[in-house]
């Protein structure tokens, strides 16, 4: 029984994916807990210094170059803000199971 397929799917998705290191992990995983805090809807808008914060990312660079590659890889949908004090906007893909 899969309590919560999101989870399991992006493991399941990255599993053979060379290119996603834990930076990657550890980002996705908070934004994951974000979308699972607003219920689950996409899209949804998250603050940079708190993903940062809950993903244990220190450095904007190593954020700003995981958040492009999730996107560039298909993992989410990232529409940064042009304000930094304004929201972005994020919608995880579905990532269907392999079996």
């Amino acid at each position: 029984m899969d309590i919560f397929p999101p989870l399991t799917g992006f493991y399941t998705a990255i599993a053979a994916d060379t290119r996603i290191g834990s930076s990657h992990i550890s980002i996705y995983m908070a934004l994951l807990q974000q979308w699972n805090v607003n219920g689950g809807n996409n899209p949804f808008t998250i603050e940079r210094n708190l993903v940062m914060q809950t993903a244990k990312i220190n450095s904007r660079q190593t954020y700003n170059r995981c958040m492009n590659e999730l996107k560039k890889y298909g993992y989410i949908n990232y529409e940064p803000s042009a304000n930094q004090f304004e929201s972005s906007v994020i919608y995880l893909k579905n990532i269907e199971m392999k079996t």
